[in-house]
C-alpha cells in the first residue's frame, strides 16, 4: 500500500495488514487440501499430535455439556477450579510455587502470548528473540507495540543462544527476553546450568522473561526440563510462564492455554481479556481440569512414541547428502539444514532458497514441509514428528529419493 493512501481510502488497518499468515497453519492447510484432492500428500508442518484425546478427558467435557452451571457466563479468568488445579500443577511438574490469583486461563497458548506481552509492552520497547523462533512470537510482540530483536544460533551450538549473544543484543530499550525450551522448531533443550546463567543475566538487567513451557513433558534422553522461575527465585516477579494443554495432551483443538505471572501482570492481562473473548468455553476448560489433574500416564506412552520416531527421522535424515539434522532433545520437531542442497539442480529446478526448496519438495514428492525462512533462518526445514510411524518413514523416504538426485 503506497504512503499516499490516505486513513479513508486504507481498507485495512497497516497494523492488521502487516501480519503475516501462520506459515505453519498455511502448510498444513495446503497439505490437508491436496489431500482432499486425491493427492498422496504426507505433512510433516504442523505441530499437532496424531493421538487422540485421552477418553477421561473428553469424558469429563461430555459431562460438562449436559450440566446446565457450564452453558452459562464464568469468570472471563477462568473457572476457579482450573485455575487452583493449574496452580497445583505447576508446583508438580515445575516445583514452582503460584496463587490461582496469578493465573489467567486463555483460548490456546497464542492468546496467552499476545496477552502476555501486551499487558507489559509499551510501543517501541524491544523484546529479545532468539531464532530460530516459532513464528507467533515475533507476529504477535508486534501487535503488542514492541519491537523484536533477533539473536540467531545454528546447529554449531544446537540452537541454543548464550548470555554474551543475549547482551550483545540489549539496549536501552530492551524490555523482555523471550526463553522457549524445548524450543519450536529447533527441539533445542538448556541445560538447568545454561538456563539458570540467562535467568540470572536478565535479573541483573532488571528485564522481564517471558517463558513458553508448553513441551515441558517432551524431553528425551539425558536432557531434562528446567521451568526458570523455580531455579532463579529472584526473578519470579518479572517473569511470566506461558503453557497449555494442547501439546502434553493431544488437545490442539480444545483450545485452552494459560499465563502464569505476577498479580498486577494478570489482572492486566484479564481485563484485555474480558473485552476480546471473556471466558474460554467452560466444556474446553473442565476438559483441561481434567487433564491437568489427572495421571501423566498417557503423556509417558505418547512420549515414547515421540522419542522413537525422533530417532528415526533423524536417522533417515541424516543419510540424505547435503542435509544436516542435528538430534532434537525435546518437542517435536527436526530442523534440518539443507544449506549445501541450495542452487543444486533437482529435476530441472535450481531452488536458490528454503521456501523454493520446500514448493519443489510438496511438487515432486508430494511432502508438505515448512520452511527456515518462516522461523526467522533460511537454510533449513522444519518437519513435525507427531505423525504416524509409517506416515514419517514414507515421507522421509520420498525426501531420500527427491533429494538424493541432487547434481551441482
Amino acid at each position: 500500500m503506497s504512503a499516499a493512501t490516505s486513513p479513508s481510502e486504507r481498507r485495512v488497518s497497516a497494523r492488521i495488514g502487516a501480519i503475516s499468515e501462520s506459515a505453519t497453519l498455511a502448510v498444513d492447510a495446503k497439505a490437508k487440501a491436496l489431500k482432499a484432492a486425491g493427492r498422496p500428500v504426507i505433512g510433516f508442518g504442523a505441530g499437532e499430535p496424531d493421538f487422540p484425546t485421552p477418553g477421561y478427558i473428553v469424558d469429563a467435557a461430555v459431562e460438562a455439556c449436559r450440566n446446565p452451571k457450564y452453558h452459562r457466563y464464568t469468570p472471563a479468568g477462568g473457572l476457579p477450579e482450573l485455575k487452583a488445579a493449574i496452580a497445583e500443577k505447576t508446583l508438580r511438574d515445575s516445583g514452582y510455587e503460584v496463587d490461582a490469583s496469578q493465573i489467567l486461563v486463555t483460548n490456546g497458548g497464542k492468546q496467552a502470548i499476545y496477552e502476555a506481552f501486551a499487558a507489559i509492552l509499551d510501543p517501541g520497547d524491544e523484546v529479545i528473540v532468539p531464532a530460530p523462533y516459532w513464528t507467533t512470537y515475533p507476529e504477535s510482540i508486534r501487535l503488542a507495540g514492541g519491537v523484536p530483536v533477533e539473536v540467531v544460533a545454528d546447529e554449531t551450538t544446537g540452537y541454543r543462544v548464550s548470555v554474551e549473544q543475549l547482551e550483545a543484543a540489549r539496549t536501552e530499550r530492551t524490555k523482555v527476553v523471550l526463553f522457549v525450551s524445548p524450543s519450536n522448531p529447533t527441539g533445542a533443550v538448556y541445560s538447568e546450568a545454561d538456563a539458570e546463567a540467562i535467568g540470572h543475566w536478565a535479573v541483573e538487567h532488571g528485564l522481564w522473561v517471558l517463558t513458553d513451557e508448553i513441551y515441558e513433558h517432551l524431553v528425551y534422553g539425558d536432557a531434562k526440563f528446567t521451568s526458570l522461575p523455580a531455579i532463579v527465585p529472584e526473578l519470579r516477579d518479572k517473569c511470566i510462564v506461558v503453557n497449555g494443554v494442547a501439546k502434553t495432551y493431544a488437545m490442539t483443538g480444545w483450545r485452552v492455554g494459560w499465563i502464569v505471572g505476577p498479580k498486577d501482570v494478570v489482572k492486566a492481562a484479564t481485563n484485555l481479556q474480558s473485552h476480546a473473548t471473556s471466558n474460554v468455553s467452560n466444556v474446553a476448560q473442565v476438559a483441561a481440569l481434567a487433564a491437568v489433574s489427572g495421571s501423566l500416564d498417557a503423556v509417558a506412552e505418547m512420549r515414547t512414541a515421540f522419542d522413537r520416531r525422533r530417532r528415526t527421522i533423524v536417522r533417515m535424515l541424516n543419510e540424505i547428502d547435503g542435509v544436516l539434522c542435528p538430534e532434537p532433545e525435546g518437542a517435536f520437531y527436526a530442523y534440518p539444514s539443507v544449506k549445501e542442497l541450495l542452487g543444486k539442480e533437482i529435476r530441472g529446478r535450481r531452488p536458490a532458497t528454503s521456501v523454493e526448496l520446500a514448493a519443489l519438495i510438496l511438487d515432486e514428492a508430494e511432502v508438505a514441509v515448512v520452511p527456515g525462512e518462516a522461523f526467522g533462518t533460511p537454510g533449513y526445514l522444519r518437519l513435525s514428528y507427531a505423525l504416524g510411524d509409517d506416515d514419517l518413514v514414507e515421507g522421509v523416504s520420498r525426501l531420500q529419493k527427491l533429494l538424493g538426485e541432487a547434481r551441482a
